[in-house]
């Protein structure tokens, strides 16, 4: 358990009550982004406060009409996953860098350039994200500022979000291995031929397509149909 004096504040206002606890700075991290799923040490002081600086507690009324309960633990995990913790300025900026690199891998592998059907690399997303100057927030889940971050960069880069269907006819000899890679993506339809071959379609983000035609032909040694279902 962190000693007081290291501790920071986590707090959460609502029902017109400010309620905070302190916590360890470096748990505390790996809970907001979801390294750590329990309290276990993660509390300096099994304490509920309106300013835990000055000591300042809440009445049991107020607990009850802001969590519905009066237990400790329950009301600290509330204030963790929905409140603002007040990180070092090192670790805001290693979590604002993780969110940003996540989200930057989903629209590499979601989205594409809609004048060429084609992925955008991560580096261009990323070369036009700092162009936009766009703010992440550290706190909120990476699929959630998508929207945002979308708006900011079509100002400057085509992109949009789109799947794609591929019917893929892979030979009886390459066919029980394959299968296994066609699984890893939206197996939407199979048909085995009486030959043993296979006839299929999957579905996928658009910025997939690349990396599923590089394991299915590695597969096949090549020897495989492929065609984009519109």
């Amino acid at each position: 358990m962190v000693s007081l004096d290291k501790a920071i504040t986590a707090r959460l206002e609502t029902h017109g009550e400010r309620f905070e606890i302190l916590v360890d700075p470096d748990l505390a991290y790996l809970f907001k982004t979801g390294r750590k799923s329990d309290l276990t040490n993660l509390l300096a002081v099994e304490e509920i406060f309106t300013d835990a600086r000055k000591g300042e507690r809440p009445t049991t009324e107020a607990l009850k009409k802001a969590f519905g309960t009066t237990d400790v633990m329950k009301i600290a995990e509330i204030i963790l996953q929905k409140g603002e913790v007040q990180l070092t300025t090192e670790q805001r900026k290693k979590m604002m860098e993780e969110r940003r690199k996540k989200i930057v891998s989903i629209l590499a592998r979601e989205c594409v350039d809609p004048r060429t059907g084609a992925p955008h690399p991560p580096q261009r997303i990323e070369k036009a994200m700092e162009e936009s100057k766009i703010h992440i927030d550290p706190f909120k889940d990476a699929e959630a500022q998508l929207d945002e971050v979308m708006n900011s960069l079509r100002v400057i880069l085509p992109i949009k979000f789109e799947r794609v269907k591929i019917a893929v006819r892979i030979p009886a000899e390459y066919a029980p291995r394959a299968y296994g890679t066609l699984k890893e993506y939206n197996l939407q339809n199979e048909e085995w031929q009486q030959n043993g071959s296979l006839i299929a379609v999957v579905e996928m983000p658009a910025g997939l397509q690349g990396e599923f035609y590089d394991k299915i032909n590695r597969i096949t040694s090549g020897n495989v149909e492929t065609k984009i279902i519109k």
